[in-house]
């Protein structure tokens, strides 16, 4: 699986997302510190951010679909 997003236009709507939602969650969210901290950290911080973008994205969709 390859970490390129399928719509690159779409990387830069993401990485915003990212944000928010780490800080919606109170955790502090930097690309820049990542490669200065053990993966296990990154795995824990990572994992429930993307995991709650991926229900938001799912949920957007199903609703989208619903009002057609």
């Amino acid at each position: 699986m390859s970490k390129r997003p399928l719509v690159p236009e779409a990387k830069e709507a993401l990485d915003k997302m990212k944000v928010e939602f780490a800080n919606e969650m109170g955790l502090q969210f930097s690309d820049k510190a990542k490669g200065n901290q053990p993966s296990r950290l990154n795995g824990a911080t990572g994992g429930p951010i993307g995991g709650l973008m991926t229900k938001k994205m799912v949920e957007e969709f199903e609703k989208k679909l619903i009002n057609k």
